[in-house]
């Protein structure tokens, strides 16, 4: 029996069908507990295209499909549970270079990037905004 999806991975799969309104999607991304990978007693994070992309996953089945590509033998991965917002508003920021936050990763289409721009994280960090918020639309 499949176990039925968490609401953020609900929004996720609408967002990627062309439905949805992203406000809605980046709103349940922040409210929701994801669970985050440890590696090296800080969270993991892979580098692309210039932004360090913290990786968090919606579920325990999620988690175990990254984890058995990347977990290190037969050992289990340890993680954290984090609301979404505190790894926005709070681990990203802290981390100071571009960062993002990226759900399901290891989940064949459905995986989602919250990049690192306003509106996701912080004015401050946004890559693009530009000190004190230049360079917004």
């Amino acid at each position: 029996m499949q176990q039925p999806k968490t609401v953020l991975a609900a929004r996720i799969a609408e967002r990627r069908r062309g439905d949805g309104d992203p406000r809605a999607l980046v709103g349940e991304m922040r409210r929701s507990a994801l669970l985050v990978p440890m590696a090296d007693g800080g969270l993991w994070s892979v580098r692309s295209g210039g932004v360090r992309w913290i990786c968090g996953f919606t579920d325990e089945a999620a988690l175990a499909r990254f984890a058995l590509h990347h977990a290190p033998g037969d050992q289990p991965m340890d993680y954290a549970a984090l609301l979404g917002a505190r790894i926005v508003d709070e681990i990203v920021p802290a981390l100071g270079e571009p960062a993002g936050l990226v759900v399901d990763i290891a989940t064949e289409d459905g995986s989602m990037c919250f990049p690192p721009v306003v509106g996701i994280v912080s004015d401050a960090v946004a890559v693009g905004a530009g000190p004190a918020g230049e360079g917004r639309p």
